[in-house]
């Protein structure tokens, strides 16, 4: 079953000045549909004539011999023959708009997510409540943590509806899952690539190398303070000697001097070396180089992240978090290890979606903020490390899994057949002239005082299912270092640290900080009696500081996991 591309060759390259996931993901994408898609011509919905010979063009290169039809705004009904149009973004519900003159049901339309953490994004997931879109419209979700956390904004939207104007009934389009896609083939290399790779890197042969590959930004991807810690912590342990890997791009110099710093306190026996993500040859060098891979992945704009199934692709067993998308792809135990991760209970954070709502702060300031109440468990992560770091054949039998795994599963073969299996399901479901009334049904609210903005809600309620487990107040928490003194030393030298210090706005008070602890130095207790010993105005700010304390590994759970 075909679909028109709605296609602007900004959303399918990665050759713009300003590289995100969506870009690369939206290549890779092009690049799989050309290659999958099996078609007698090709159907475009462009803005200007000079997209679709770009278009055209990108299918010639891949030798694509079918005609291009091509449908601009003044033929808009034409879309009629191709029956569905897939659009790059979650954004379906003006397309909705623009289709209603023609017939609701004259084709279908499919969005997809890929950052729903952005303001762009939750107008455009709200928008479907009151849009015209229709039952045989879709928008992907590109994992079940996406779809739980669209779902819940979707309803938060419904109930302030249902609130406000008594609406009773509501029409919302398809949301499956299914996954991003890779060109597994890509990321195989040879004894002789792995050698030569090594040899550009100064690797001798028994140092072990760990790959963080992606966009090195500690606000807007994944900070990488947890990884620091954990390496240098399996190194000690292992005795093995070990070299980090960031395949990359830092935003400016800020950023780029941030992340060294950090290093240097987290990781001094580690050494760092740095490689440009932007060039497919260190790409391909940090690929063959590696002995596994790590993606501590803490932000919200996260929805799924591609880096994982790529490390399966390149046979590299992996040390991710427990988040978002990676609980769909990396089996723990079996292709690598899911590392623990906590977040605030929901409640904890509608002043950080307040300042990103009323432009206090900017939206890269509010995933900063957000993600520094977000907890990669450190020893966790530092005992993966360690057991993949001491055994060969556990990085060769985890490396095996994962290859055969993205080979089956997430390659754009198996993916694209998933998306014309869509499409031929949207299909029959316009065809279906059923009563109109089995669109929707009377909503009921789902709690009792409705989301005062849907679009812009407390992260740790939308995102809720993104972390293993929210910080509750019956948990134990311990110090790590026992001496308070000692921690409370650590814990300045850190917050010292570009990378943390930036949100010092939103964080716990220095006099709050050593509270907590000397509370702690008493041995385990639970979060409410930490609490306790703070004035009821402060205790949802030192609630949520707690998870921001065992982000730095000063305090953890007892026992050591979260």
């Amino acid at each position: 079953m075909t679909a028109a591309l709605y296609y602007h060759p900004e959303a399918y390259t990665t050759s713009g000045p300003k590289l995100m996931g969506r870009h690369a993901a939206g290549e890779s994408f092009l690049r799989g549909f050309l290659a999958h898609h099996a078609c007698e011509s090709f159907w475009l919905q462009v803005s200007k004539p000079e997209h679709a010979q770009h278009f055209a063009e990108a299918a010639r290169a891949q030798g694509r011999k079918e005609s291009v039809r091509v449908v601009q705004a003044e033929q808009l009904g034409a879309l009629a023959q191709a029956g569905s149009v897939y659009y790059p973004g979650p954004g379906i519900g003006q397309h909705a708009w623009h289709r209603a003159h023609f017939g609701h049901r004259q084709w279908s339309l499919c969005g997809i997510t890929h950052t729903t953490s952005s303001a762009g994004a939750m107008d455009a997931i709200v928008d479907l409540i009151t849009a015209p879109v229709q039952p045989w419209d879709a928008l992907i979700c590109t994992s079940t943590a996406v779809k739980d956390q669209v779902s819940r904004v979707l309803q938060a939207q419904v109930d302030h509806l249902v609130d406000r104007l008594g609406i009773r009934r509501i029409v919302l389009p398809q949301m499956p899952v299914i996954p991003l896609g890779v060109h597994t083939a890509d990321f195989l290399s040879s004894a002789h690539d792995r050698a030569a790779a090594r040899q550009r890197l100064a690797l001798a042969p028994e140092t072990l190398a760990v790959l963080f590959m992606g966009r090195l930004s500690f606000h807007a991807k994944a900070h990488p303070l947890a990884m620091y810690q954990a390496l240098e912590l399996a190194a000690q342990r292992s005795g093995k000697a070990v070299v980090l890997i960031e395949c990359g791009w830092h935003a400016n110099a800020f950023i780029a001097s941030a992340f060294e710093e950090a290093a240097r306190l987290a990781c001094p026996s580690v050494p760092v070396v740095q490689l440009d993500g932007r060039k497919p040859h260190d790409r391909q060098t940090a690929w063959a180089a590696a002995d596994l891979c790590a993606s501590l992945s803490d932000n919200i704009q996260e929805t799924f992240g591609i880096v994982p199934l790529e490390a399966m692709a390149a046979g590299l067993p992996l040390v991710v978090s427990d988040w978002d998308g990676y609980k769909d792809t990396v089996r723990h135990g079996i292709d690598g290890f899911r590392v623990p991760t906590l977040m605030p209970e929901a409640g904890l954070g509608s002043d950080l979606a307040l300042r990103h709502a009323l432009e206090v702060d900017s939206y890269d300031m509010y995933c900063g903020h957000s993600c520094s109440f977000v907890a990669v468990d450190v020893e966790a992560a530092a005992q993966a490390f360690t057991q993949l770091l001491a055994s060969a054949q556990l990085r060769s039998d985890m490396g095996g899994a994962g290859r055969a795994r993205a080979q089956a599963l997430y390659d754009w073969k198996a993916v694209i057949a998933q998306y014309e299996d869509l499409w031929a399901q949207l299909t029959a479901l316009r065809g279906h002239r059923a009563d109109e009334s089995a669109q929707g049904s009377a909503p009921e609210p789902s709690a009792p005082k409705p989301q005062p903005w849907p679009a812009r809600m407390d992260p740790f309620a939308s995102f809720r299912n993104y972390p293993s487990r929210a910080l509750a107040p019956g948990l134990l928490l311990g110090l790590v270092d026992t001496d308070p003194d000692v921690a409370m030393a650590r814990a300045m030298s850190y917050r010292k640290l570009a990378m943390v210090n930036f949100a010092k706005a939103v964080l716990p008070a220095d006099a709050e900080l050593r509270a907590v602890l000397q509370s702690l130095a008493r041995g385990p207790i639970a979060v409410s009696e930490v609490l306790g010993y703070f004035a009821a105005d402060r205790q949802a700010t030192v609630m949520r500081g707690l998870v921001w304390m065992v982000k730095l590994h000063l305090v953890r759970p007892a026992p050591a996991h979260l």
